[in-house]
């Protein structure tokens, strides 16, 4: 899966840390997220989403893997 969060964070000039602090989790795991190197619980993605004002489907490209 990959994601488009960095990109959405340099539109609101938010940092990593910022973005984790809003949505309660680590940075690392936004670190994680960023690289898809972790695929978040929907509830974690809505919460990201949410806080960078956007929808799921527009911060997450789901792969197929067929």
């Amino acid at each position: 899966m990959k994601t488009r969060i960095k990109e959405f964070r340099a539109r609101y000039n938010m940092t990593q840390e910022e973005l984790a602090r809003k949505v309660g989790v680590r940075r690392e795991t936004i670190v994680f997220l960023e690289k898809g190197k972790y695929n978040p619980s929907l509830k974690l993605a809505y919460r990201v989403a949410k806080a960078l004002n956007t929808t799921i489907e527009e911060l997450f490209i789901f792969e197929d893997d067929d």
